[in-house]
Formats: C-alpha cells, structure tokens, sequence
C-alpha cells in the first residue's frame, strides 16, 4: 500500500513541476527534496528511488539495503504516514477552490514522542498554503503539544457521553500544563507523577527542592498558576485534559490558607487542599524547618527580640513588630516580608524556599509532632494526598487554627 502511495506522491510531484511554472523555476523543489522531507523524520534509516518505479530502504550506518520486516514498528508507521499525508497534500491541488478534509485517527501509535513532534512538523509544513483542514483523533499530549504553537490549530477534549464537541484554541494555560501530562498518557506515567497546581513561583521552588530532596519518593509535578486568581482556571483546564485523555486520572491544587476556611471541596479529577497556616511562608517556622535550620522557636524568638532592639530604623522594622504585638502567631501571621531576615537569624543562606523544600522531604524520614509541626503547617489532606509521612507514624492532632 505504500508503495502505491509512493508512486502515487511521485506522479503528483512531478505533475507540478510540468505544469507549475513556479515549482519548474525553484531550484529546491524536487521530487528528491520531497523525499528528502520524509527523510528527516528517521534516524536510522532512509529512503531512497529504486529502478522499479518503487522506492527502497537504507541504513543510514552504512547504506545497506533494508527488507521492510526489520524495521521496527515505529519507522514503518512513519514512512507510511508521511507518503501518505504528502500525496494528500499534492492531490488537493487539482481541486483547487475547494476545501479538502484530512482525517487522521491515532497516527501517534507505535511512535516516540519526539518522533510525534517531527511528524506534525511534517503535516504542518504539508498542509500550509493549501485549503486543507485536518482533524486528529489522539490521545497523544505529545501531539497536542507540537501543534500548540500554531495559532491556527483548535483542539477539543471528547467524553463518552459527547454527541458534540467544542474546538477551541489552546490557551495559554493549556501550554503550561501540557508538558506536566507527559508523552504517553496510556503507559499512565502522568498517575505516577500527578501534577500539583500551587499558587506562585515561591510555591514551586519549594515543591521542586521537595522532589529533588526526596530523591524519587516525592512523585508529583509541580505547575505554578502566578496567582490565586489563575487556580480556578488551571483546575477546569486539568480537569477537561485528565478527564479526556487518562482513566482514573489524578491531580492535585494547592493554595494557601489566607483567611479562608481550612476545608474546600474537590472537583471531579483535582483534589484540592489548602495549608493550615497562613501561607507557605509560615512554613519557615514550623518546629521541623527550624530543626532543619539547626535551631528552634525559643532561640528564634530571643534572636528576634535582639534584632527588633538593634534595628528599629529597618525597612521591616514595622513588620517585625508587628509579628511580636501578634504574640508571635507564627502560624497566622503575614511573614512574607520577614523570611530574608528569619533565616539570617537562623543563621543560613539558603533561599527560605530550599530549606522548606528539604525539610519536607525530611518528613519522609522523620516528623516532629506537635501543634507547630510541619505536618500540622502543611494540613492532614495534603499529608494523606501526598503520604508526606515516616513509615508507621502517627499524624499529630489538627491545629486550633485548622478547625
């Protein structure tokens, strides 16, 4: 059938060339640089003409002919595919003033994720200056991620009980959460490594520190929103493309607690959590962070004390105060402004996001109880989400601030 398709391309090809005034004159229009296009998407093996009017396969190592039984699944898809979306391509232009449809159902079986990507390039390239629309049924994220890029493409996310589906451009949100599904969504790679949607670009440097930390043990993906406005609008984007594409999908969102309550409901796919304390920064002083950090509340406290004495014309003198007045309510307090400092005064350099990150991957080895624990700062639904727990640990009792 391919070679049948490959004659087919050929004929079109040179069809042009005769009757195209413009093709005869470009000097890098050949039929030779259509198959040099095809080419392009194979690594290990090219195609080249034959006697026969057919075309035959060659090593790329050393140019040794190849019978079509040893290429692997992936390069006969690929050559297949590419002869026949070219010959499409060409065949439309006799019907010129009228719009021609391409339908491709999963053409990303059988291929590498980066190869998905050269045959959209491919297709794109194909396609453009022509009155072709395409349509592609996939459950390829790799596939909607390649055309992400073009303006033009829309995509639409199908259920089982969908008589209609809506194609909309792929939003900027979209291409950020795209990377986070993975390549091959079937293999359920994506369930292992769940994405977790959180507030701002601290939130992520914390989460990402955690991951690495863990060394493997900590298996999400964090995905930053810029604001707690953008959550809502992330979540329903997840929802629709872990809905669509995934059975039994997993996700998580994360904000910060602010003033809300401490419980929220979760959507269908999103499991949705709040800290118990005010804000990531409040985990700075959490009772593990500040062991992690080599000293605890009583020496902090007394380090504040001495700053607040020495300092009073620092910019963050009012807030610090401010901090005191509070009773040091470390766990409602707004420290934001503070955390430069707060870790000065524990002594360290690091990013305050690093030494939150490693100590919640600490918790996987050891975890302070206790109503300013780490694990009552980060909130009982997001330690069971994550199991952000020693083996057999018992997790401590909810703070006052999250009932």
């Amino acid at each position: 059938m391919s070679v049948t398709e490959y004659r087919r391309l050929e004929t079109l090809v040179l069809r042009k060339i005769e009757k195209d005034t413009t093709a005869r004159q470009d000097l890098n229009f050949s039929f030779d640089t259509t198959l040099a296009s095809i080419n392009q998407l194979l690594d290990q093996v090219r195609i080249v003409r034959a006697d026969n009017a057919a075309f035959s396969i060659l090593a790329r190592s050393n140019s040794e002919k190849r019978a079509p039984e040893t290429l692997s699944s992936g390069e006969s898809e690929l050559i297949s595919l590419a002869i026949e979306i070219l010959a499409f391509a060409y065949s439309t232009e006799i019907h010129r003033g009228r719009t021609s449809y391409l339908f491709l159902d999963e053409p990303d079986v059988h291929l590498h994720p980066d190869l998905q990507e050269r045959l959209i390039r491919l297709l794109v390239t194909a396609v453009e200056k022509r009155d072709i629309v395409v349509i592609i049924a996939t459950h390829s994220t790799a596939i909607l991620g390649a055309l992400s890029e073009y303006d033009y493409a829309r995509v639409g996310f199908v259920s089982s009980t969908q008589n209609e589906v809506d194609f909309v451009s792929i939003s900027k949100v979209m291409q950020k959460i795209l990377p986070v599904f993975g390549a091959h969504p079937l293999s359920n790679v994506f369930n292992k490594t769940p994405i977790l949607l959180i507030e701002g670009e601290d939130d992520e440097r914390i989460w990402q520190q955690a991951v690495r930390t863990s060394q493997g043990k900590i298996r999400i993906s964090p995905c930053p929103a810029g604001d707690i406005q953008s959550l809502n609008e992330y979540e329903d984007q997840v929802e629709i493309v872990a809905g669509a594409v995934y059975d039994n999908a997993k996700a998580f969102s994360l904000r910060d607690r602010d003033e809300s309550p401490y419980e929220i409901d979760d959507k269908a796919i999103v499991k949705r959590m709040r800290l118990c304390c005010r804000a990531a920064e409040n985990l700075l002083l959490s009772d593990d962070v500040l062991q992690f950090l080599g000293t605890d509340w009583e020496e902090m406290t007394a380090a504040i004390e001495d700053w607040l004495s020495k300092y009073r014309t620092h910019p963050q003198f009012v807030e610090m105060n401010a901090f005191k007045t509070s009773g040091y309510d470390r766990l409602r307090s707004d420290l934001k402004p503070l955390c430069n400092i707060l870790m000065m005064l524990a002594g360290s350099r690091k990013p305050w996001e690093i030494a939150v990150g490693q100590a919640i991957a600490g918790l996987l080895t050891n975890a302070l109880d206790g109503e300013h624990s780490l694990t009552a700062y980060l909130g009982p639904k997001l330690i069971d989400a994550l199991n952000l727990r020693p083996p057999r640990t018992i997790f401590p009792r909810r703070s006052k601030y999250a009932q």
